[in-house]
């Protein structure tokens, strides 16, 4: 019997926002720190550029760099997580930051808009159709030139193996289809984005990153997150 639809009744009805998140809620955790550098390192917006973050979530990459660019809209489709967001940004203002909720396959927002469009920690989350559906949006909101940063774990990494069979690790229901650093590629190029950047990146524990770090290029085991920047053409 095939498993119900993880979709937004899940997480609006789910405690996902709520338990077992302090990781993740916390922006001085060691795996937050981690995962906003990481992220940058992919693409750093310049301070005139206006931003989208899909898949927001917590609306950590809002409150990052909403003191360091133009503008940021978060966008999720969870109730729930836009709830916490604009609680979070009551208590903590930037008129520059704003949250929307919208599906980040039809976000609503104008097209040829902004200059950056970020997605970490989203694509696990998607079905593959879905996927499609929020590349292709993501170029569609871009203007000409903007660029396109994506972050998301590799599948084929021991821990997520561990995750998935429940040895030792819970798995993630919500990880509904990962994607390989080959077919995320492809589907950026599909919707017409060329590639600039695309890598592996280590873990964020100290002593498995500096093994990952040595050792991935040879051993996908060791191959922890997906790393993409792609760009859409000046012309098109």
């Amino acid at each position: 019997m095939s498993e119900p639809r993880i979709g937004k009744a899940f997480y609006d009805s789910s405690d996902y926002f709520e338990g077992g998140t302090d990781h993740l809620q916390d922006m001085e955790s060691a795996f937050q720190r981690y995962r906003v550098s990481k992220v940058l390192e992919i693409h750093d917006p310049e301070p005139v550029d206006r931003v989208v973050d899909l898949g927001c979530g917590w609306g950590t990459f809002g409150f990052v760099l909403a003191p360091r660019v133009a503008d940021v809209v978060g966008v999720d489709f969870s109730d729930k997580s836009i709830e916490l967001c604009r609680r979070r940004l009551a208590a903590q203002p930037h008129e520059n930051l704003s949250f929307l909720c919208a599906d980040a396959g039809a976000t609503g927002l104008d097209a040829n808009s902004r200059d950056v469009v970020l997605s970490a920690d989203l694509f696990e989350h998607l079905y593959p159709e879905d996927s499609e559906h929020v590349v292709a949006e993501a170029f569609r909101i871009l203007k000409p030139g903007g660029r396109f940063s994506v972050w998301t774990p590799h599948r084929g990494h021991f821990l997520e193996h561990l995750k998935n069979n429940e040895i030792l690790l819970k798995r993630d229901i919500s990880h509904v289809d990962y994607k390989s650093l080959d077919r995320m590629t492809s589907m950026l190029r599909a919707a017409g984005f060329e590639i600039e950047r695309a890598y592996y990146a280590e873990s964020h524990l100290p002593g498995l990153r500096l093994v990952e770090r040595a050792l991935q290029g040879w051993i996908p085991l060791l191959r922890r997150r997906v790393a993409v920047l792609g760009r859409k053409p000046v012309t098109t």
